[in-house]
């Protein structure tokens, strides 16, 4: 052990002062010489760390709630109490943007706010923040994307479950026409098996079941495979490609692919994928009519208006922007979580015939209802007789069973004129037709969001458009 060593061991012994009892030995000399050295390389350790920490602080700037006035959390950047803490159970992701608050970069583009965006550093100051160069972009690499994800979020939407052939079927049984004709299927086969027995009985009441069953397994079916078709073609017509700058290149990446700190390049009739900032650009002009409804373009510019919205779509211009919030973080996934699922909607020509057929309907059950009491009256006051010429009615000498046999077959009567009257084939015929006319124009990469385009667009004559949408 050299001289200077030794000197400084014994210099701690006169500041530690240790007792004799605990010095008697060598052993514990040492020991404690150790401990000293220890407690000694912990504080310069933690000196170095709270140097790297300021650093850090310097390069990038933290984004937090006290930039928009909000002193109810403290900086970031204002240390009261140095503490070093190893999390090792603690992401990657978290702590490689914990510089970074998602809710108030958010906050910071939907609200427009150009003093918040002035204290944060300006587009700059963010993209260093996100760990981004905004001439060269985000690294390409697989693990610099997932933390990305991790910390920010995909750029997907939520969307309704899809319906399934139960949910259909249900919806089948909600149409009165279906219900008349159950409960006249019903009665049918109840008055039928009365009248003649079960063996011929079933026959009427029976056929209407069958009828019944086969327009709902129709209908639900073809709604079914429709919506799933939808669907599909949704999914692909979505998945649209983004140009965005990755490692200094410029590349193509489906709009799903979209993080946050990405550098997008727009030009004209690009859709926005994300929420974000003006970077660069010449007369960048966008069309927020999905959003407002205001039909004059918004101009974007690095001054007075460099906030972009995810949904928009660009009117005229060019321009670099950087992205600051994707998916359900963006102005429009919150309008599509606020907006609820719409029924199905009908074309014009099925609206005027299920209002035709619930006309038709409607008469058909008044004139059942008609004759129903006609038939009812001519009975008992005995003006009906039988094939003898004798009254089929004749007050008390009339045998119960053949009264209750003859008010069955009136009411059956009166139950075949409400099925004979309701078409309740006709809708169907209709679905079906624009079903099928669908299936064709898809053979001609031709998507069909809707039915009622099918008719509409057959029953166009002229279509007005400009240079632009040709």
């Amino acid at each position: 052990m050299s001289a200077k060593l030794q000197a400084n061991l014994n210099c701690m012994d006169i500041v530690f002062d240790i007792p004799d009892d605990l010095v008697s030995s060598v052993r514990n000399k040492r020991r404690w010489h150790l401990a000293l050295a220890s407690v000694n390389s912990s504080r310069a350790l933690l000196s170095l760390f709270g140097q790297v920490i300021a650093k850090n602080e310097r390069k990038f700037s933290p984004i937090s709630s006290d930039m928009f006035g909000n002193s109810t959390s403290k900086n970031v950047s204002t240390f009261s109490e140095v503490e070093c803490v190893i999390d090792i159970d603690k992401p990657q992701a978290a702590s490689y943007f914990s510089n970074v608050d998602q809710l108030i970069l958010s906050r910071l583009v939907k609200e427009k706010s150009l003093d918040g965006l002035a204290k944060l550093g300006g587009v700059e100051g963010i993209a260093a923040s996100l760990r981004t160069d905004v001439q060269q972009g985000v690294n390409d690499d697989v693990e610099g994307t997932l933390r990305r994800k991790e910390a920010f979020g995909t750029n997907t939407y939520l969307k309704p479950p899809t319906k399934s052939l139960f949910h259909f079927v249900c919806e089948a049984f909600k149409d009165p026409t279906i219900l008349i004709l159950l409960v006249c299927a019903a009665l049918s086969i109840g008055f039928g098996v009365k009248e003649n027995g079960l063996n011929d009985g079933w026959y009427d009441g029976g056929s209407i079941f069958v009828a019944v069953f086969l327009v709902i397994s129709v209908s639900a079916i073809s709604n079914f495979r429709q919506n799933k078709q939808f669907d599909r073609l949704s999914r692909i017509s979505s998945n649209i490609l983004v140009e965005v700058v990755r490692n200094g290149r410029r590349q193509q990446i489906s709009i799903f692919e979209i993080v946050v700190g990405d550098v997008v390049c727009l030009k004209i009739g690009d859709q926005v994928p994300a929420d974000g900032l003006f970077i660069e650009g010449h007369s960048l002009q966008v069309d927020e009519s999905s959003m407002t409804g205001e039909s004059d373009h918004v101009e974007v510019s690095k001054d007075q208006h460099p906030f972009v919205f995810s949904g928009t779509k660009v009117a005229d211009g060019y321009a670099k922007m950087l992205v600051t919030s994707v998916g359900m973080s963006t102005t429009w996934g919150e309008m599509m979580s606020t907006i609820s699922c719409s029924p199905d909607e009908q074309t014009p020509l099925q609206a005027r015939l299920n209002k035709l057929t619930s006309s038709i309907g409607k008469v058909g059950l008044a004139v059942a209802f008609l004759v129903l009491v006609v038939l009812l009256v001519r009975y008992f006051t005995g003006n009906t007789r039988d094939g003898n010429g004798n009254k089929d009615f004749n007050g008390n000498k009339t045998r119960v069973d053949d009264v209750i046999n003859a008010v069955v077959g009136i009411i059956a009567a009166a139950v075949t004129i409400v099925v004979v009257a309701i078409p309740e084939g006709l809708p169907l015929a209709v679905t079906l037709t624009l079903a099928y006319s669908m299936k064709r124009m898809m053979a001609d990469q031709a998507m069909v969001r809707k039915l009622s385009a099918c008719e509409t667009m057959g029953s166009a004559t002229t279509i007005c458009t400009d240079k632009r949408a040709l």
